[in-house]
């Protein structure tokens, strides 16, 4: 059952989006050659908690026995890390890295998502290509997010995109529904049939987010339980915003 918000919720969600949003662009202007992604990490908790909000992430459970809840506020990724980068004191950013950061920030009983892929100082061409494909896959994928179109329509524009544009989308993880859960019905994957799926309509919140591979999509997960890399230990970058079906143009709440 896919949940379509009221106009009070809206309001509410907006302020938690505004929130990762905030912490996104603290992020940024923090990331440099020799930060490590805990100071990452923090950087976005305070930056959320100043807000009055907290990192929904953070003790997230991983349903899988043996694995450890999430232990940090923000995913950190790094190169060849898809997604679910762990943030550690030891890791340090090393100029022409690329890092995806995830972050879900939690106010008032609801939950803002987005993710971005930030190049450390001066990347390379393909690192910077990678990025710019990942983003665009975004929003050609919301160019079909409308009230009345199927969500098949906007997955099958997403992997349309990135593969006529010779790179890979993960198939093993997909984007979600968001709101009081962080993830929440319906299931979005970067691939699929136009026409298909649930019809759109007023008041979905979704968390849409290309994940993109410059190689094969075969990925696998470190012994941490959590960080997911790609098999061939080609780059990864991942981009995503939460965004409000309306009656005309989507809204994307989590870019201010």
């Amino acid at each position: 059952m896919v949940d379509i918000k009221s106009k009070r919720e809206i309001e509410l969600m907006k302020e938690v989006c505004r929130i990762t949003a905030l912490t996104h662009i603290a992020i940024e202007e923090a990331i440099r050659p020799g930060i490590t992604t805990l100071e990452l990490d923090r950087i976005a908790e305070k930056t959320i908690r100043e807000n009055g909000g907290t990192p929904a992430q953070k003790g997230y459970p991983s349903g899988e026995k043996g694995v450890p809840n999430f232990p940090a506020s923000i995913c950190a990724s790094i190169n060849d890390e898809v997604i679910h980068g762990i943030p550690s004191s030891k890791v340090k950013l090393k100029e022409g890295d690329i890092v995806s950061i995830d972050l879900v920030a939690y106010k008032n009983g609801f939950n803002g998502d987005a993710a971005r892929t930030y190049i450390v100082g001066k990347g390379s061409k393909n690192a910077e290509k990678l990025i710019q494909i990942t983003k665009q896959a975004f929003f050609e994928g919301i160019k079909f997010a409308k009230a009345g179109n199927r969500l098949g329509d906007v997955c099958h524009a997403i992997g349309e995109f990135v593969e006529k544009n010779g790179y890979s989308v993960v198939k093993e993880f997909q984007g979600h529904g968001i709101g009081r859960g962080m993830h929440e019905d319906p299931g979005i994957p970067n691939y699929g049939k136009a026409g298909k799926g649930i019809k759109l309509e007023p008041g979905m919140t979704l968390a849409i987010e290309p994940m993109v591979i410059e190689g094969k999509p075969d990925i696998f997960v470190l012994d941490d339980g959590w960080t997911i890399v790609t098999q061939d230990g080609s780059l990864a970058a991942h981009y995503e915003n939460t965004i409000l079906i309306t009656e005309k143009e989507p809204e994307i709440l989590t870019i201010i």
